[in-house]
């Protein structure tokens, strides 16, 4: 079989379609997330922790002053972005609950329900002949 068709073979399976429309489905998910943890729950919490805005947080390891994070990047200061990492574990954190609730709802949905039970195949003639015989001579 050439490379061409084994790949065409791969590519038209259920499973790798399936799994393209899901990654394009989560890329779109992310950014919502991404935009609900920025732009919705973020700006109370830092107006709670007196005005703060996450984005802007920054350690200077220079031991440098600057303004705004933007005047510290631009002057190609080393600086740690650790309000940006808390964004991220936020998004991080949201993703992974809604994944979490969806397998658990998939898998809730795939439970079967238990099979009736089965009767058991009758017995092969041969094994009823020789258990009325052993029957007989017992009595």
């Amino acid at each position: 079989m050439s490379i061409i068709q084994e790949f065409k073979q791969f590519a038209v399976r259920g499973n790798v379609i399936d799994m393209a429309v899901g990654v394009i489905i989560g890329g779109a998910f992310g950014k919502i997330v991404s935009s609900l943890v920025q732009d919705v729950i973020m700006p109370p919490i830092g107006l709670l922790l007196g005005g703060v805005n996450f984005k802007s947080l920054y350690f200077d390891l220079s031991g440098g002053s600057y303004e705004t994070l933007e005047v510290a990047e631009k002057a190609g200061a080393p600086i740690i972005k650790y309000g940006v990492f808390l964004n991220t574990m936020i998004d991080f954190t949201i993703i992974a609950f809604v994944i979490f609730m969806a397998i658990k709802a998939i898998n809730r949905l795939k439970q079967e329900e238990p099979a009736a039970p089965v009767e058991p195949p009758p017995t092969p003639e041969d094994i009823a002949l020789l258990r009325e015989i052993r029957d007989a001579l017992k009595k």
